[in-house]
């Protein structure tokens, strides 16, 4: 057996609630893990194309994503859901192993984003109400219509 490495199985979510007041998804996992996601959070880490790009180093700034909101929240199969947001940003799909990720990691994923504001000119709070597309964002995306 030496050499064989086991992936324990992704936790499931025994609930998702949508806060609209809060703007955060409350999720619970069946391992005890519980999570509270802002929608911001959500919107600037979708694994979608238009903000991840294809590849390491085609990511896209996401700016002026302070005050999304999410309007619906499809689920898809027994793996993950698709959030709607108020900007028309539909396209990320967020399996259940990538929420359990985002929800572990999400105080250095939200320090991670407020230093690329930084480093794309913004301070770290005004990056967050900049309109998408301002300086050094590197415009609008991949460049495929998703």
């Amino acid at each position: 057996m030496a050499g064989s490495k086991q992936t324990p199985p992704t936790p499931v979510p025994t609930a998702l609630t949508v806060r609209k007041q809060s703007r955060v998804l409350e999720i619970a996992f069946d391992d005890g893990a519980e999570y509270s996601l802002p929608f911001e959070l959500l919107r600037v880490y979708s694994p979608s194309a238009e903000v991840r790009g294809h590849g390491t180093g085609q990511e896209v700034l996401q700016t002026g994503k302070r005050d999304i909101l999410l309007t619906a929240l499809e689920p898809v199969g027994n793996y993950a859901v698709q959030p709607n947001f108020s900007d028309g940003h539909n396209t990320g799909i967020y399996s259940w192993d990538y929420l359990y990720w985002l929800g572990k990691n999400q105080d250095k994923l939200w320090e991670d984003y407020l230093t690329r504001l930084e480093a794309a000119g913004f301070t770290r709070e005004s990056g967050r109400d900049a309109p998408q597309g301002s300086a050094g964002t590197g415009g609008s995306g991949c460049g495929h219509s998703h």
